[in-house]
């Protein structure tokens, strides 16, 4: 079976603690989340990005740079956590992604859509503290983690859930 992507050369704060449990004989395992947890009352990086376009007046993406997030809901990250549990914590890392590369473009465009705001390619400055995050790749995958744990995401996809009128609500 493959591994999940990232991989492990891109490791976490919290992985070398939960190695060195591990080693202790301590079940310790890291749940890496997509850089989009989402679902209505998020407070993560698409309602930053939605705030972003409101204050500019445009919904923006990286401009010359064709990059893509992972995303999934917070209830099937709440059960991927709930499987690793019961599973015992069999692997020393676990990936929540239910969406494995949803162009930025894409999330901009609903954004737009959503606020009736045009939609254009923007430098890093447009950004501000944000743009190593908006200009990042962030495409993972969780192929091994849904054979490990049987798990199965079931909530709205990014881009389902963007879709939706209470995600503008202020």
């Amino acid at each position: 079976m493959e591994t999940d992507l990232p991989n492990s050369a891109v490791p976490r704060q919290s992985e070398p603690s939960a190695r060195r449990l591990a080693e202790a004989g301590i079940r310790a395992a890291t749940v890496r989340l997509a850089p989009s947890v989402h679902g209505i009352g998020d407070w993560g990086f698409v309602p930053m990005l939605i705030r972003m376009a409101r204050e500019t007046g445009v919904s923006a993406y990286p401009a010359d740079h064709d990059n893509a997030w992972s995303g999934v809901h917070r209830l099937d990250a709440a059960r991927l956590y709930r499987l690793a549990l019961e599973t015992g914590v069999t692997e020393p890392v676990y990936h929540a992604v239910a969406d494995e590369a949803v162009p930025f473009k894409d999330i901009a465009y609903l954004i737009g859509k959503h606020l009736d705001l045009p939609v254009e390619p923007r430098d890093r400055a447009h950004f501000g503290w944000f743009a190593n995050f908006a200009f990042a790749s962030m495409a993972a995958s969780s192929v091994f983690t849904r054979f490990a744990l049987g798990w199965t995401p079931k909530e709205p996809g990014l881009l389902s859930d963007l879709d939706r009128p209470e995600y503008y609500r202020q």
